[in-house]
């Protein structure tokens, strides 16, 4: 049986790294390469961070029916390709998603024993500052995605786990729990105390238990004039 996570992110949330960190660590994991219309960044290389394709090829594929998901974000079309979860489920391995949080709502819809997973900066300031030490985009550009942070956290509720990315190697090891513990609900094979430990972490992520960490997140993104109007 093959398990789809999704896991989505604001821009500069650390998604990325978590990403290629729980690919090491965990084996049998798939991972879907999301195609765009957007010209590479920097280093980015074809079939390794995106399938880079011109708008009509992305048309040509939507009228094929081949994604799963797409969206336009920013002038730019992001989609993942059917191709990816058919691979998945003839090799029995699980499949790993990389997407926004329009392409999620998707997803669950086709898919609604995808388990997603939403990682979030622990503050604005935290978000800004990994922006602006990307040195990859112009001012307008960090505002404009701070303002989509914001409305991006605010679907908070549509995931299954909340993952608040504050130190590193922490959440690497609480991403890996999670998708651990997923697979380990599916077995059901007596658990031993390691997997307890495993199961813990995780359920320390749950949208039931972490909510009340959410509201110091939501409530930096609101301009200091907004909160005086409370």
């Amino acid at each position: 049986m093959t398990t789809v996570f999704i896991i989505s992110a604001p821009s500069g949330s650390g998604k990325s790294t978590l990403v290629n960190e729980l690919r090491k660590l965990v084996p049998g994991l798939d991972f879907s390469v999301s195609y765009t219309t957007r010209p590479p960044r920097g280093s980015e290389r074809n079939g390794c961070e995106y399938y880079f394709i011109t708008k009509d090829e992305f048309e040509e594929m939507i009228r094929k029916d081949e994604f799963l998901e797409y969206a336009e974000v920013f002038g730019n079309y992001y989609g993942t390709a059917r191709r990816f979860l058919r691979e998945a489920q003839q090799k029995e391995i699980d499949l790993l998603l990389d997407i926004d949080v329009q392409g999620a709502e998707q997803i669950v819809k086709k898919i609604p024993d995808a388990v997603s997973i939403l990682i979030l900066p622990p503050n604005r300031m935290k978000l800004e500052q990994r922006l602006r030490d990307r040195g990859q985009d112009a001012e307008k550009v960090i505002q404009r995605r701070l303002a989509t942070a914001r409305q991006e956290i605010e679907n908070y509720g549509k995931y299954d786990y909340i993952l608040v990315n504050d130190r590193l190697d922490e959440s690497i090891d609480l991403l890996k729990s999670i998708v651990l513990a997923e697979r380990l609900s599916h077995t059901g094979a007596r658990r031993s105390a390691d997997d307890d430990t495993i199961v813990g972490k995780a359920e320390s992520c749950r949208l039931a238990n972490i909510r009340e960490r959410l509201q110091p997140i939501l409530d930096s993104f609101v301009p200091v004039t907004a909160q005086g109007r409370r």
